[in-house]
Formats: C-alpha cells, sequence, structure tokens
C-alpha cells in the first residue's frame, strides 16, 4: 500500500478510499477464515505436520497488515471528522 497524504484528496477520494478500505477488510477476513479452515481440515485429515501450519504463517502475514489497515483507518476516519463529510 502506497502511503498517501489524506490532506491532499478531496473529500469525494477520501470517501472512494473509505469504500476500499472496507472491501479490503472483508477480503483479508474471507482470506483468513479461509486459511484457518484449511488449517483446521488439515490438522483433522491429515494430522499435524509442517504443511498443517503453512496456512498459519500465511495468517500471521494478513494479521499484520490488518494492523497497517486499522492505522490508516483511523488517519482517514480523522480526516474525514475534521472535514465533517457526510456519507
Amino acid at each position: 500500500m502506497e502511503k498517501i497524504l489524506l490532506k491532499e484528496l478531496n473529500d469525494q477520494e477520501l470517501l472512494q478510499e473509505q469504500k476500499k478500505l472496507k472491501t479490503n477488510k472483508m477480503y483479508n477476513a474471507i482470506l483468513i477464515g479461509s486459511l484457518l479452515g484449511i488449517f483446521t481440515y488439515s490438522a483433522v485429515k491429515n494430522g499435524f505436520s509442517f504443511f498443517t501450519f503453512f496456512p498459519l504463517f500465511f495468517v500471521l502475514i494478513l494479521g499484520n497488515s490488518g494492523k497497517k489497515i486499522r492505522e490508516f483507518e483511523k488517519e482517514l476516519n480523522n480526516e474525514i471528522m475534521y472535514r465533517n463529510i457526510k456519507l
């Protein structure tokens, strides 16, 4: 995710960024849920091995990117509140 200066965006662009953010969060949640399902199925079907824990590696990566998304969401919401933009 490239660094976006929120102060340089107009009101419509801010609202578009907020919509993109919601979509991105939904995709991350779906991916994390799928990977946890794969982990569970693999553990039940084949027992525990290296490849059983392999999906958890990606869950950690998505979790770390989620932290960055939450920070960006706070900045975006603060800018929207500062400008008093209505949805």
